[in-house]
């Protein structure tokens, strides 16, 4: 059954790297070629689901790369590989991803293999290494039109914010060797001596929090806008900012052993969840409004890790990535049609372009709460476990 682990990560990692160095020449098939990989990633996803394989790997002396498909990461799996292919499917029209196609589709198939990595991680090994191709993958996707005037400056402060939190990993890793947790084994670090039980679960904290946008480092996802609409959909719904949130579900029993970290990384979710939703609706640019609700809403998740409430931090994370990653193709779709993402110019856009429209309404229900198509039974989970 490990192939078919081994399987689910390859295709969209190797398939990634052989598009992104294609030439120009072979752009007209390499959307087909993308598509086609993120369709045979989601059905090996299914096939992981169903089967729970795990995998083991030699990395280092008294180390190993491990990893496995559980019952929260069977969730996550067939989640990331439904939204990159329903993203990837909308890309093949939109306008801002033409020209060096092979170098964006690749990219993207590499960003989602990456967080397939991250989810499926049993050690921290693996989890370093996907999350740095996360990352990468990230700033070369939001200044894919670099050429024209700050994108590349908004791709470099997305990096570098995120980057600066990430060391908290490596020195979560340190601290982890030091503590005697010597295999890296994830459901091993909350037997870490003290005090070095406390370095690794502060790592984990900043870097989870840096990566899921949760204050102070929440800048940097209004920055990331500035991508094409199929990134920003595919970031803000199922990979990088979903990752920390992740990381924090997963890594729950370590912030309990510790007593005060739960505690924090709840309040830090509370807070965050309030302040970005009061910026959410003071905004007048559509990417903006989404981008700071998606702040508010993973803060739900972190605030569900911080209270042991796993259930409901996962079933919040589905159910946003489902919902958000077609409110952003519906606004990239508004935005090529109509060559504006302010509301007020969107003012009678859902009745002009009907099936849009439709669309980004039941987004918008499913999203304020409303049922009977609402995130509503999550947050339900979520406020119950923090009460």
């Amino acid at each position: 059954m490990s192939a078919v682990l081994w399987l689910l990560v390859a295709l969209p990692l190797g398939a990634g790297a052989v598009l992104a160095v294609t030439g120009p020449r072979l752009d007209r098939w390499v959307p087909a070629a993308g598509v086609t990989a993120a369709v045979a990633t989601l059905g090996a996803a299914v096939a992981a689901a169903l089967l729970r394989p795990t995998a083991r790997a030699p990395l280092f002396a008294g180390t190993e790369a491990g990893l496995a498909v559980d019952g929260l990461s069977a969730v996550m799996v067939v989640t990331v590989a439904a939204v990159t292919t329903a993203v990837l499917a909308f890309a093949v029209g939109e306008p801002g991803t033409r020209g060096d196609r092979g170098r964006f589709f690749g990219l993207m198939l590499l960003f989602s293999g990456a967080m397939l990595v991250t989810v499926t991680a049993t050690t921290l090994g693996p989890l370093l290494m996907a999350w740095e191709v996360m990352g990468a993958t990230s700033w070369a996707l939001i200044g894919h039109r670099w050429r024209r005037p700050g994108k590349a400056a908004a791709a470099d402060v997305a990096f570098l914010t995120t980057r600066a939190a990430d060391l908290g990993l490596y020195l979560a890793a340190g601290a982890a060797m030091a503590g005697g947790v010597t295999t890296l084994r994830l459901d091993a670090l909350p037997r870490a001596a003290s005090p070095w039980l406390h370095v690794l679960t502060a790592g984990v904290v900043v870097a989870a929090l840096g990566k899921s946008a949760q204050l102070p480092f929440s800048f940097w996802l209004s920055r990331a806008m500035q991508g094409p609409s199929a990134v920003s959909a595919l970031l803000h719904s199922a990979t990088m900012v979903a990752a920390g949130a992740y990381l924090l579900l997963r890594t729950a029993p370590l912030l309990e052993t510790t007593g005060w970290a739960g505690p924090l990384v709840a309040w830090s979710g509370a807070v965050t969840a309030l302040a970005l939703g009061l910026v959410a609706v003071a905004q007048t640019d559509l990417k903006q409004l989404l981008a700071a609700s998606t702040s508010a809403q993973v803060g739900f998740m972190v605030m569900a890790a911080g209270s042991h409430g796993v259930a409901g931090g996962t079933t919040q994370l589905v159910a946003h990535a489902a919902t958000k990653s077609g409110l952003f193709l519906a606004a990239g779709a508004w935005l090529t049609a109509l060559g504006t993402k302010r509301l007020p110019a969107l003012r009678g856009a859902a009745r002009t372009h009907g099936l849009v429209g439709a669309a980004f309404t039941v987004g918008a229900l499913t999203l304020a709460g409303l049922p009977p198509l609402s995130l509503w039974a999550a947050k339900d989970l979520v406020l119950a476990a923090a009460r």
